[in-house]
């Protein structure tokens, strides 16, 4: 179901409640003699915020990599909307409405802040070579509506003014919403962020919390990585734990605030793998 939201950004999807829109079933990868993930199983409820945390190793990026087509599970399943994702290429998964951001940020550092999210608004377009080559009417119109998207994308991140900035001239705080901006150009029903707050000062790290519910607001559900407590405790309904590759807790987030295993694992201690 869609519908209208308030900032004009539509179609916006309705999402269905308790309904699990991800489900990772005994999820494990390998490297040589190394078990990265060891037969981990979890849902994302479609309109949530989900938390996946841990001590440094613990097996998260590679969860995200697993899930976004980066690395092929050696056992179990990924289920995105009832369909199983092992197996397909990185584009098929954007595709089918998975977005992400990384780390380690990856934009185009040449290309201006409006072109980046124009990369993104790619994905969706359905004009092909032949009508880029002809100048199509069909191809000009999704041209033009895909400049308004990425407008609209950078005025929903607050960089509305910075739209003709290399994306290297950027603020560190800046490029981080930028690839924010470039993931919701996807379209996406699952946004996947990893360590969205890296780098940021508290002012913006404040602001990222209020964009993140916004982002929900918009019928995006939300799956991160991220080490700012302060963060995860208040912008995510469940948190599920790593250590080792393996899950050793799942609940909210009062729930893993007092639990035992994951005060001595990783609440206070150090950094991601």
């Amino acid at each position: 179901m869609e519908t209208l939201v308030a900032d004009g950004m539509s179609p916006a999807r309705v999402p269905t409640e308790g309904m699990s829109l991800l489900v990772l079933r005994d999820l494990t990868k390998r490297f040589g003699g190394l078990t990265a993930v060891n037969a981990v199983s979890f849902a994302v409820e479609e309109g949530s915020v989900v938390g996946l945390i841990g001590p440094n190793g613990a097996g998260k990026t590679t969860v995200f990599n697993l899930i976004t087509g980066h690395y092929r599970p050696d056992h179990g399943q990924i289920l995105f909307d009832d369909r199983p994702l092992a197996g397909l290429r990185t584009h098929r998964i954007i595709a089918r409405g998975i977005a992400r951001t990384f780390q380690n940020i990856r934009l185009f550092q040449r290309l201006t802040a409006i072109e980046n999210v124009l990369a993104g608004c790619h994905y969706r377009m359905r004009s092909g070579i032949v009508g880029g080559m002809l100048r199509l009417p069909a191809q000009r119109r999704e041209e033009r509506e895909a400049l308004d998207r990425a407008l609209q994308e950078l005025e929903f991140v607050g960089l509305q003014s910075q739209a003709a900035v290399l994306a290297k001239n950027l603020a560190y705080g800046d490029q981080r919403r930028l690839e924010i901006a470039r993931a919701l150009a996807t379209q996406p029903r699952l946004l996947i962020l990893d360590e969205p707050a890296g780098g940021m000062n508290e002012q913006e790290t404040e602001a990222l919390i209020g964009l993140i519910a916004q982002i929900r607001a918009r019928g995006v559900t939300i799956l991160l990585i991220e080490h700012d407590m302060r963060l995860v405790m208040r912008a995510c309904e469940k948190l599920v734990v790593l250590e080792y590759g393996g899950k050793i807790a799942e609940g909210t987030p009062d729930q893993i605030r007092r639990d035992p295993r994951v005060i001595e694992a990783y609440l206070g201690a150090g950094d991601d793998d």
